[in-house]
């Protein structure tokens, strides 16, 4: 039986916590009741942020860093309205978590409710309202549709409600399996004819995303790109899925080094695996040759690009499995040449991509400085990837600048560089997800690479960034504009004071919120960093770091190219 005393939000605190080990909050009337009760019974570590976007982005980078389901929260209307842009990103990016909100009462619209369920429902979030007598039950169908169908799940309590004394549905449920996913029968007939095209392939390129990470298909992947022969590359959500060795391309599509994306396109069989082949992975169409079989792997019902020549419908570890096993079981003379070397090896020898090891970091060193006396950014992060630590996660915010930190700082597996806002092509969601990021790897040192535009937009936690991250760097890409515009749209007679900020001090802001900060105009001011991070002290650096708006990414040259074809094809 259910003490009389036992609340609505009380329930709800209490279903979260046999799944969630972190809140991430800003508190309103709406979620006062809720907020109270997760303080009260003290099962989940609280994380306090300044904006209610930070809510869910925080949620959002704390799943990417750790494969594990958070929470956050918001109150209702407004509150509500100001968390959507992450909330979208989040269900773009198929992130499970759980949005506790406030809602309208049962009695009711008031002149500040919005019809909640209708926006969570127009950018691909779930919503569920509980009631006084589901409090629990209700909670648990939010959790598993999170975690089933990988995307975010609004809970509403109506203000009414919450500190209402609850009316049944006390009874405490199982922990859910948080790796559940919907079973996809494989089809046989289908997966053994893949494995032969793989083994008969000369060229065979095996190219796995984050979804083959979560799936936990890596070590399958591995052991399939060895016996084949085969090249191996990841999208930039997979980065790290593979240790680099000599077959090792490093990231496809426009963040592949030239030489990199040059042995892609040789490629005559391509496996991807867990990548969503958007356009960006796909260099807007160049990735892969014309005449290469492309075969995608996913538990979705339809392939994601149009270039995708067949779909292979089935979890990603399992459908590796079996591919290594049939190519074990069969085959074997199609894979091994007269020689008895592995073919794939002997074709990508031929083809100049015998042993590339390394071949993702062959990129154009920079200058000490750019033409303009600012720094070149190609310089600043090939010095950053040897002085930051090791032990690292890479959060990242949305800009001109996401083509250095992919393409110049390793990472040692997928958790560990979180591109959040690319899936939305959205910025401002930096620092909030180095929070969440934070919470997530308290071990690790966070950094976070935001732009000045995008570090503008989300200024207000900074203040989270430096109160919660245990020990972190803030490399801000300081180009005083909103590069990706100026790159895209100035070149192209656009009017450019738009996109143009003045230069903004953003060590002496991290200063002002208590972090150790330094304005870096040159290479040599990278002494302080180092010499902060030698002293191994917890805290936080703001490292404002003054590069040039000369130097352009590759990846926006592309983009850039692809818009003009676009335009003169109409």
């Amino acid at each position: 039986m259910t003490e009389p005393t036992t609340t609505v939000s009380a329930a709800i605190a209490a279903e979260l916590e046999q799944h969630a080990s972190d809140v991430f909050a800003l508190m309103g009337n709406g979620n006062a009741w809720f907020l109270d009760a997760v303080v009260r019974r003290g099962a989940m570590q609280l994380t306090t942020v300044r904006h209610e976007a930070a809510t869910v982005a925080a949620a959002d980078a704390f799943y990417r860093a750790s494969g594990r389901l958070a929470v956050a929260t918001t109150t209702y209307g407004p509150g509500y309205t100001n968390a959507i842009t992450p909330l979208a990103e989040a269900a773009q990016a198929r992130t499970p978590l759980v949005l506790v909100v406030g809602d309208q009462p049962t009695g009711g619209p008031r002149p500040w409710d919005v019809d909640q369920a209708a926006i969570a429902d127009a950018v691909g979030a779930g919503t569920i309202v509980v009631g006084r007598g589901d409090a629990r039950s209700a909670t648990r169908r939010a959790i598993e549709m999170a975690l089933l169908e990988r995307r975010p799940v609004v809970l509403g309590i109506p203000y009414d409600v919450a500190h209402a004394e609850l009316e049944g549905d006390g009874v405490q449920a199982a922990s859910l399996d948080a790796a559940s996913t919907p079973f996809v029968s494989i089809d046989a007939e289908q997966l053994a004819e893949v494995a032969q095209a793989l083994a008969e392939a000369r060229r065979p390129l095996l190219l796995a995303g984050r979804g083959a990470h979560l799936a936990g298909a890596a070590e399958a992947l591995r052991e399939l790109a060895a016996r084949l022969g085969a090249r191996i590359a990841s999208s930039a959500l997979g980065s790290g899925i593979f240790a680099p060795d000599h077959r090792h391309l490093g990231i496809c599509g426009g963040f592949a080094s030239d030489r990199a994306a040059e042995a892609i396109e040789q490629a005559d069989v391509v496996l991807v695996v867990g990548a969503g082949l958007n356009q960006f992975q796909m260099r807007f169409g160049e990735a892969f040759a014309p005449d290469a079989r492309v075969v995608q792997v996913d538990i979705l019902e339809a392939a994601t690009n149009p270039r995708v020549d067949e779909l292979v419908r089935g979890d990603a570890r399992l459908v590796a499995e079996a591919l290594l096993a049939l190519t074990a079981a069969e085959g074997t003379a199609e894979r091994t040449s007269e020689g008895g070397g592995r073919q794939g090896d002997e074709g990508w020898a031929a083809a100049g991509f015998g042993d590339v090891t390394g071949v993702h970091f062959e990129r154009e060193p920079g200058d000490a400085a750019a033409p303009d006396g600012r720094l070149d950014p190609r310089s600043l992060f090939h010095a950053l990837e040897r002085i930051l630590p090791a032990d690292r996660v890479i959060v990242q915010d949305g800009g001109h600048f996401i083509g250095w930190a992919p393409t110049h700082l390793s990472v040692a597996d997928p958790e560990r560089l979180l591109m959040v806002g690319t899936a939305f092509q959205t910025i401002g969601l930096g620092l909030p997800s180095a929070v969440g990021a934070g919470a997530a790897r308290p071990e690790s040192t966070i950094v976070l690479v935001s732009g000045d535009g995008g570090a503008l937009m989300g200024l207000a936690d900074l203040d989270s960034v430096v109160r919660t991250v245990r020990r972190g760097v803030v490399v801000l890409v300081n180009d005083a504009a909103y590069g990706a515009e100026v790159h895209q749209y100035a070149v192209r007679g656009v009017a450019e004071e738009p996109m143009l900020i003045e230069q903004v001090d953003f060590a002496a802001l991290g200063r002002g919120l208590g972090a150790t900060a330094a304005v870096i105009e040159t290479l040599d001011d990278l002494r302080q960093l180092q010499d902060w991070l030698a002293a191994g002290e917890d805290g936080v650096f703001v490292a404002d770091c003054r590069v040039s708006q000369q130097v352009v990414a590759p990846y926006i040259v592309e983009i850039r190219e692809a818009a003009m074809r676009a335009a003169a094809a109409n």
